[in-house]
């Protein structure tokens, strides 16, 4: 199922994926100053562009599977007119043996875009992109030009993926005691956090005034940062898009047997032997390793497979416990109060994902059936008449599931801090995809809408031109986002009022299938109700490894 949500993250990705610019049209050549040495980026209009800065030393040779490590400064003055390379991964539909064009293993740059007119010392407030695609795949070289129009600089990451991004192994477990393990993406994620920390003044950003914000994989990894200890004071507000909150989706696998769990039974660990032994490579010492270390990226990759092809053992964990970086769950956190104390963004669309995502299910009354006592309840929430098909029913239960009530669980536990909470649920599908998605728009379809990048594409031929309705509703949903990382409040003059989330009020944001934003008590309460039962009760709704 990871390899579904892996395709149709990707795709989304890929479509926000911006042409890179042609310097020859170019107004300026800007030069700027950051620690590691002097970049020149491009100026078109109102908007200029870094990009290709790398904020950590290639991953690569003894760095594989080690923290990322210091940039090393270069001399002169370095082109920052394009996109460095992705991370390497397969691609959708990819085969073992290849990576993708245009990506590598020598990943770690960002990309940062801001006014043109943009002083210093202007202290403008700074939006940090994590790009989805299941830990396997995506890219974050975007366009950034809608949100820097509206004065906010935008930073876009790469960041390790798939066995590279997050791997445990024996004889890594003991190498250099002193540094973290498994997690290698979120490490990189921090780093870059980092880096803006340090540099972003150059660019007239404010260190001070950090909004992290991701999809997917991305959003998964908001839960993360917000609860990862070193991550603390790195950021200000989030914001996470169809990223879940409660364990059992991509939250993390226990890097030694000893702390499996009831979703992760096997750790991350035992599945750092499978994948050695699927090479020829026996034995947990150093010398494993080191043949680890020599295989060739490709083989690493090896076609996005989960397991050896043949349907035998797992080979890649995604996020791992290893109990120095990632030392809990989001979920664990969260219950108890520890995250950060920041204001919150959260929301998913109305559809998701249909199909056997959460569960083989194959009829409604078998899907009820997995709530056990609550099944009349489910029913009653999801098909009180019996009328609905049960392809609805079920994109609803696993829209619901993974998303939609885990964001509901999240916005209550930072009310229960005093922090601010805000939950959007995206309705509207864009009038060229209205046939394809019938029950309302799907995974990653508000992501466009938020960067106000409607009809930009780096591949195939060019999208259907958005009509005036998609042109409106991106930019509306484009400036909640820019006054919600100028104030911790997406509300301003001429938008709707979006309200705060209580428990008591159950109020949320719906942007609408007309397009149009309407405040309203959450039209989900009921099925998001009786899965929180259900999950309190003790999960009889367990995901199956996605």
């Amino acid at each position: 199922m990871k390899i579904f949500i892996f395709g149709l993250a990707l795709f989304i990705s890929s479509c926000l994926n911006s042409q890179q610019a042609n310097v020859t049209e170019a107004k300026e050549f800007p030069v700027i100053t950051i620690s590691s040495g002097k970049l020149r980026g491009v100026t078109e209009g109102d908007v200029t562009s870094f990009k290709g800065i790398p904020y950590a030393a290639p991953p690569v040779g003894e760095f594989r599977w080690r923290p990322p490590q210091p940039v090393i400064p270069w001399e002169g003055v370095r082109d920052a007119s394009n996109f460095g390379a992705t991370f390497a991964q397969s691609g959708w539909g990819g085969a073992p043996g290849s990576i993708q064009k245009g990506s590598s293993e020598d990943c770690l740059f960002l990309n940062v875009w801001k006014p043109s007119e943009a002083a210093k010392n202007a202290k403008l407030p700074v939006m940090v992109w994590i790009h989805g695609g299941a830990f396997v795949g995506g890219s974050g070289n975007t366009s950034g030009d809608g949100f820097a129009k509206k004065g906010v600089i935008l930073v876009t990451i790469n960041y390790r993926l798939g066995r590279l991004g997050h791997f445990a192994f024996p004889a890594l477990s003991r190498e250099h005691p002193d540094e973290p393990k498994g997690s290698y993406a979120f490490m990189d994620q921090i780093e870059a956090l980092k880096w803006v920390r340090q540099n972003i003044a150059a660019f007239g950003g404010n260190p001070e005034n950090v909004t992290i914000f991701g999809f997917s994989a991305g959003g998964v990894s908001i839960h993360s940062l917000l609860t990862i200890p070193s991550a603390k004071g790195l950021f200000h507000k989030a914001i996470g898009h169809s990223s879940g909150g409660r364990d059992g989706v991509l939250t993390g696998r226990p890097i030694q047997e000893e702390n499996a769990s009831p979703y992760y039974p096997v750790s991350a660990e035992a599945i750092g032997i499978n994948f050695a032994r699927k090479h020829g490579i026996e034995g947990t010492n150093e010398a494993a390793l080191a043949k680890l270390r020599a295989l060739k990226v490709e083989e690493i990759v090896d076609g996005g497979q989960e397991n050896d092809g043949q349907g035998g053992p797992r080979i890649y964990s995604g996020p791992i416990l290893d109990g120095k970086l990632v030392t809990e769950t989001a979920e664990s956190a969260y219950k108890a109060g520890r995250q950060a104390h920041v204001p919150l963004m959260i929301g998913c669309n109305s559809a998701e994902i249909g199909g056997p995502f959460v569960n083989a299910s194959t009829s409604k009354e078998q899907l009820f059936s997995l709530f056990g006592e609550f099944a009349g309840e489910a029913k009653a929430a999801y098909d009180p008449d019996g009328s609905k098909e049960f392809s609805e029913v079920q994109t609803m239960f696993n829209t619901d599931k993974v998303w939609a009530e885990p964001a509901r669980f999240t916005a209550k536990s930072f009310a229960a801090i005093g922090k601010p909470a805000y939950i959007f649920l995206f309705s509207y599908v864009p009038s060229s995809m209205k046939e394809r998605m019938p029950l309302g728009p799907g995974h990653g379809t508000d992501i466009s809408f938020v960067f106000n990048n409607l009809g930009e594409r780096s591949f195939g031929p060019p999208p259907p031109p958005p009509s005036p309705d998609d042109q409106e509703v991106a930019r509306m949903m484009n400036t909640y986002w820019v006054n919600f990382a100028k104030t911790g409040n997406p509300n301003g003059n001429g938008l709707p009022k979006w309200p705060v989330y209580t428990a008591e009020r159950n109020e949320i944001l719906d942007i609408q299938s007309d397009g149009k934003p309407v405040a309203k008590p959450d039209p989900r309460k009921a099925r998001l109700d009786v899965i929180e039962k259900a999950v309190i009760k003790g999960d009889n709704l367990q995901q199956n490894g996605i």
